[in-house]
């Protein structure tokens, strides 16, 4: 009698399991074979992985390293190009804050199945949630899908022709036309990742710095490394920027090095600008339209140089690290992205400006 009581309770509790609750089970849980819905709403708890292998391996279609030292980002979830910085197991939160729209979670199943937990609706769903596009919002013209799982800034508009070139993970270069359709096959760089990376203004040349540290170039059309390493570029560039007259390329370093280039020779044309501040970093520059001058953001400040290496103006106003400016068409105007999450608006009058602050990017 004893053992026909304890059998209903065995199924009860592997029922239960296969639904995604709780189960303090102290036996082996037969893995399922599928998985047609979600877990529901309010399950999401920790509990024992079922793919094969368990809480030891990475569910199915899940790639990453936990080698000490190792600068790739940890998990990756092949299936939805989306990456983790949390091992997956059932009952983790996977995401950050930041990566979904307020009130969504990111969860893994006991199959190893990515889902979504919406806490607006009270619901679950294997689909990704979007915001909601806002009334007279632009639509895209096109999605490509180029394989890689997350943008790095090597992404170009090449010309007149209005292709689009985008240097992938593995170094493979390739280009697509607006319509999404491919530009003949993708050609190797050799040289791993490529990040970041300039396109000349005519759309024929690609700069960027290689695994090594190094700045090389590549003919776009045929597909071909041109010439050897620029010389004095091995510590770490972060930026690079092509001069509108195509003269010159400028790269600035981890370290605040600022350097400039023939990119005909790959010879430095100038002697290098160093900040002296060992904190200081270089993540954007910028030539004006004219080519006569350029700008760089690192830390809070941004710092518009001439040709010749003379600071003529240090901005002070973001909170932040600068990340990315650009130039009005005249060049009378800057405009600077920052971490702080504010866009700021500088007109420079000589050596004067002032800057006007444009609504504050909403946090998630």
């Amino acid at each position: 009698m004893l053992h026909a009581k304890a059998e209903p309770s065995t199924s009860a509790k592997q029922k239960e399991a296969n639904r995604g609750l709780l189960s303090d089970s102290s036996g082996p849980v037969a893995p399922l074979k599928r998985e047609k819905n979600p877990p529901p709403y309010g399950a999401q708890h920790r509990q024992d992985a079922l793919w094969k292998g368990g809480n030891k391996a990475l569910p199915p279609m899940w790639t990453g390293s936990e080698v000490e030292g190792d600068s790739r980002l940890p998990y990756q979830d092949s299936a939805l190009f989306m990456i983790s910085s949390h091992r997956p197991l059932p009952g983790v939160r996977l995401d950050d804050p930041w990566d979904l729209i307020p009130g969504c979670e990111w969860h893994i199943s006991p199959l190893g199945r990515s889902y979504f937990v919406n806490n607006n609706t009270r619901t679950t769903s294997w689909k990704k949630p979007t915001p909601e596009r806002p009334a007279g919002g632009l639509m895209p013209e096109c999605i490509i899908k180029c394989g890689s799982l997350w943008y790095d800034g090597s992404l170009a508009c090449l010309g007149a022709s209005g292709n689009i070139m985008r240097i992938l993970d593995n170094g493979s270069i390739c280009q697509w036309t607006r319509a999404g359709q491919p530009v003949g096959k993708p050609f190797c760089s050799d040289a791993g990742s490529v990040f970041p990376t300039v396109v000349s203004p005519d759309g024929l040349m690609v700069a960027g710095r290689c695994r090594d540290g190094r700045v090389q170039l590549w003919n776009i059309k045929e597909g071909r490394l041109v010439g050897y390493p620029w010389e004095g570029n091995n510590d770490g560039v972060m930026c690079l920027d092509w001069s509108p007259n195509g003269a010159e390329v400028a790269g600035g370093s981890y370290d605040g090095t600022i350097r400039r280039w023939n990119p005909v020779t790959g010879r430095q044309i100038a002697p290098p600008i160093k900040r002296g501040d060992e904190r200081a970093r270089a993540w954007t520059i910028k030539y004006s339209p004219q080519s006569d001058k350029f700008a760089s953001g690192g830390d809070d400040n941004i710092h518009v140089w001439s040709k010749d290496g003379e600071l003529l103006i240090e901005i002070k106003g973001h909170d932040y690290w600068v990340t990315s400016l650009c130039w009005s068409k005249d060049g009378a105007y800057i405009f600077s992205g920052s971490f702080d999450t504010t866009i700021r608006k500088w007109q420079s009058i000589g050596r004067s400006y002032f800057d006007a602050v444009l609504p504050r990017l909403p946090r998630p």
